[in-house]
């Protein structure tokens, strides 16, 4: 995970933690809020994840890869959102270097899982949109979880990696009440920002300019379909057609959300290379970067009729009962 890098000359040396500039009923509401929203993004991630996994409706290659960050965000919203907002409360780390770099090896990992998450959904979209025979003989459930399961364990591998050889968890420079860890190696820095941010950018921008291309291409099909008498053939066509641009357009807005909270975090930490920043700005663009794991089960639940099927069957515990993952939930 690149991060941006601040002037550190003589800093330490007269670094102090300010004091709360907030009165004592906006610091409560601000942990209040704080809390909601760490319990928001556990529990919808957790509504996805059970609901992918029990009804086997959804048990399907694309939903594997929503599984998988769904997977993600849940662990963002466990193990990294609730510090970023302690952090950004406070205006000052207070859990000590040790659990810093701990913050840092977990937020780092889960951050390049969610892009790559996405960058595979948008060739998974592309795949199926631009070769949908194909992709229904060569693409199973099976081959998608090999897929899931490889990414996660090169974003793990390459992360230690990373740490590891730029001397990040060693040589870092580091003040009292700070979070920030430096690396060292200019070549790693550059290797880091193509792996975390133009690579797989660069294939989600392409990829789904080219499916919005073909989703286009669908729609005049459909109408055109739509003024002449057809056989029932035709018919499923049609509907296969539509379904398959509804679900590229779900993902569209998914992709798009993502990248609003992820582009604030990348400028920075280029800019970050150029001039100095404020570390309170680096913690905002942190939060918001992070509040994209709250904002996808949202996404969900107003895009996907069948996530909100799930969810009603989950909470009235009706996925207890015998036989309820066959229960369909996509009608």
């Amino acid at each position: 995970m690149n991060l941006t890098e601040f002037n550190q000359s003589n800093r330490c040396d007269h670094f102090s933690c300010p004091e709360r500039s907030v009165s004592p009923a906006v610091y409560i509401l601000l942990y209040v809020c704080s809390a909601a929203v760490v319990l928001l993004t556990v529990c919808g991630n957790m509504l996805v994840i059970i609901s992918v996994l029990h009804f086997k409706q959804l048990h399907t290659p694309t939903n594997m890869l929503l599984l998988s960050l769904a997977v993600s965000d849940f662990l963002v919203g466990v193990f990294v959102m609730l510090l970023v907002f302690i952090w950004f409360i406070e205006s000052c780390w207070i859990f000590g270097r040790d659990f810093c770099i701990c913050f840092m090896l977990t937020g780092g990992p889960l951050m390049n899982l969610s892009i790559y998450n996405i960058a595979l959904i948008s060739v998974d979209r592309y795949f199926a949109l631009s070769n949908p025979f194909l992709y229904t003989n060569t693409i199973s459930i099976r081959t998608m979880c090999i897929v899931v399961y490889c990414i996660w364990c090169v974003s793990l591998a390459y992360n230690i990696a990373l740490f590891y050889f730029t001397g990040a968890l060693t040589g870092s420079v580091m003040c009292p009440g700070e979070c920030y860890i430096f690396f060292l190696n200019d070549v790693w820095t550059v290797i880091d920002l193509i792996y975390s941010f133009i690579f797989p950018l660069s294939v989600i921008i392409i990829l789904y300019t080219r499916v919005f291309v073909i989703a286009k291409k669908h729609a005049t099909a459909i109408r055109e379909l739509n003024n002449h008498t057809r056989p029932q053939t035709q018919k499923i066509t049609s509907y296969s057609m539509k379904s398959e641009r509804k679900a590229a357009k779900v993902l569209g807005i998914l992709v798009s959300v993502f990248l609003v909270c992820l582009l604030p975090y990348f400028i920075y930490s280029l800019l970050g290379n150029v001039i100095e920043l404020q570390a309170e700005t680096f913690q905002k663009v942190l939060i918001i970067l992070y509040l994209n794991s709250t904002v996808n089960p949202v996404i969900y639940a107003l895009f996907y009729p069948w996530f909100r099927r799930c969810v009603k069957l989950i909470i009235t515990l009706q996925i207890f009962k015998k036989d309820s993952a066959l229960i369909n939930v996509l009608s």
